[in-house]
């Protein structure tokens, strides 16, 4: 095997590789790393005092036997146990039923061992004919996926040969990799004082994935805003391109290129399901901001009180994010929603107004259509009520397209009206409320994060970047209110007589928490939008005042619809009840 080199990040193994890998059984167990693997089973064995341990332990007669055992495991790939002390009367005593059954315990336990970690390989490739990226499928081919094919091998022919028999039933799990990249080095455009943080960062091309992928980050709640510095978190930093790398998403019309410390590659590659990679020309062209994810602790003690911050460099017209490689901020929410605060600034700066909401292009087979947008904070009821519409139609649905799923921005389109863009092509769903019909299918696609936990996630793909560039022109607006109790005062669907009353209650931004960020209680957040909205409020004002006075101009319907999904016991029926009226005045529009 001529792997490059060979890391552990906690629960973490990522094999760093600059040629081909293993493609037998001999290859695999005389590596380094099959020996380090072993080594480091051993030790926790060792650690844990497990019982086969203390078999194997009086067998080999040796406090750590490590290398012994490897030396034994090697032979075992081709020859059954009795053939292998026929030659080696040391291991005699394994031929004991008590000792065999040990020796097979401890190969069963060095297998889930070894799947126990989140398994990540990097196929780093130069520029040219024999590069891995030229012809990505079979880089992938042969060398993620014959991976699993020779650990599972060998796995099963060792057991086989220590056992005397066949296993009745084969599950075919992944055995070698979870995830597979291609990383790949590229010259782009950015100001100099980034170039030297990050311009020698090798760029991932291609991803493979073997969903569904299950990841457990230490954590699994966001905390708080993004705040806006005045000193540049990246000046004067140069990353280390053995531990870097960078995953340049299209974010609706932008590119922003996120730099991820390895110890975060499960959040890191997690961004393949939400956004789209750039393309070459687009890295070539340089990114609209860049991202650092990971950085040391130390070099953002200056912050302490809230590290997760960003820059405006106004100079160079150019926006820098950093977060730091902590256990508080290792959690996919720092990383999807420090991007859309990044594209959000952008927006504002090109004269669109950023919404944190879900817009869908619902068409109904008696001819009636309508492009919907439902605005509101996190767990507002906006994809509960929006999957809820899609079951209650059923037949009646022709189409039910997915534009923005959290995050996108207006514009004013030439024919006079209001248009919506997405960012993203992909979702980042609870399945805490699954029970309710809350996640757009595709589980069979997905990465899935802390299932065992309140607020476990799942990252999909639920769009393409087609739809989410397209702008289509908005015909109802709703703010997701989860709050407020139905009544004959309080209807589930209330529209506004003007643009005033509409942007004063969009401007409360009032919401029941629902535990899936750390506030509690009933909160009000600008625009029911902290991702940059808030840090550039005088910019934002003059944007919504624009887009409401047009919404209203055109004719587009502007509300709040009353989800109730802050209410306990109105998990299901709130977001059903909501798109019951939705259908109404879809069908009857």
């Amino acid at each position: 095997m001529t792997e490059k080199r060979f890391d552990i990040e906690g629960k973490q193994v990522i094999l760093h590789t600059q040629g081909g890998i293993c493609t037998t059984p001999s290859e695999l167990l005389n590596s380094d790393v099959f020996r380090q693997v072993v080594g480091l089973y051993c030790k926790s064995c060792q650690r844990k005092d497990a019982p086969q341990w203390s078999v194997l332990k009086s067998v080999f007669d040796e406090e750590d036997c490590g290398d012994a055992i490897t030396d034994l495991l090697i032979q075992l790939a081709d020859l059954t146990l009795a053939e292998v002390v026929s030659t080696n009367r040391q291991f005699e005593a394994l031929l004991e039923k008590p000792n065999r059954v040990a020796l097979h315990e401890f190969v069963e336990g060095l297998y889930d061992f070894w799947r126990a970690f989140d398994r990540f390989m990097v196929l780093h490739s130069e520029p040219g004919k024999s590069s891995f990226d030229r012809r990505p499928y079979r880089s992938f081919n042969v060398t993620v996926e014959t991976l699993t094919h020779i650990v599972r091998g060998t796995y099963r022919d060792i057991c086989e040969n220590i056992t005397g028999d066949h296993p009745r039933i084969y599950r075919q799990v992944f055995a070698g990799c979870d995830v597979g990249l291609i990383a790949v080095p590229k010259a782009t455009h950015m100001p100099a004082v980034y170039a030297a943080a990050v311009g020698n960062l090798p760029f991932i091309r291609h991803v493979w994935i073997a969903p569904p992928m299950i990841i457990d980050p230490p954590m699994n709640k966001r905390a708080g805003e993004f705040k806006k510095v005045d000193t540049n978190p990246l000046e004067g930093l140069k990353l280390d391109k053995d531990r870097w790398l960078c995953y340049p998403a299209q974010v609706g019309s932008l590119v922003i290129f996120v730099y991820f410390y390895q110890q975060q590659i499960d959040l890191g590659c997690s961004l393949a399901n939400l956004f789209e990679l750039a393309s070459d020309e687009q890295i070539a062209k340089g990114p609209d901001a860049i991202f650092c994810f990971g950085l040391d602790p130390q070099q953002m003690q200056r912050w302490q009180d809230n590290p997760t911050v960003f820059y405006d460099d106004t100079e160079n017209e150019f926006l820098a994010a950093a977060v730091p490689n902590t256990p508080e901020f290792a959690y996919f929410g720092y990383v999807k929603k420090m991007v859309l605060t990044l594209h959000n600034i952008v927006m504002m700066k090109r004269g669109r107004m950023p919404y944190h909401g879900a817009m869908v292009r619902i068409s109904l087979k008696n001819g009636k259509s309508a492009n919907l947008v439902l605005i509101g904070d996190t767990a507002a009821g906006k994809s509960e009520t929006l999957e809820a519409l899609r079951l209650l139609g059923g037949e009646q649905i022709r189409e039910l397209r997915i534009v923005a799923d959290d995050m996108g921005s207006f514009d004013i389109g030439p024919d006079g009206r209001v248009h919506g863009y997405g960012t993203e092509i992909g979702a980042f769903i609870r399945l805490d409320d699954l029970q309710t019909g809350y996640a757009f299918e595709q589980l069979d696609r997905s990465i899935i994060m802390s299932p065992q936990k309140v607020n476990a996630r799942v990252v999909l793909p639920v769009t393409t970047l087609e739809q989410v560039l397209h702008g289509y022109p908005i015909d109802i607006l709703l703010y997701a209110n989860n709050y407020e109790q139905v009544d004959q005062d309080h209807p589930v669907i209330e529209f506004f007589n003007s643009a005033q009353a509409a942007l004063k209650v969009f401007r409360e931004g009032a919401s029941m928490a629902k535990g899936t960020t750390t506030s509690t209680g009933l909160g009000h957040n600008y625009f029911a939008n902290i991702f940059g909205p808030p840090q550039y409020r005088e910019l934002h004002e003059k944007l919504a005042q624009k887009v409401f006075t047009k919404a209203f101009e055109s004719g587009v319907r502007v509300g709040q619809m009353r989800s109730r999904l802050g209410i306990p016991g109105y998990e299901a029926s709130g977001p059903k009840a909501v798109a019951e009226e939705l259908f109404r005045l879809i069908a009857g529009s």
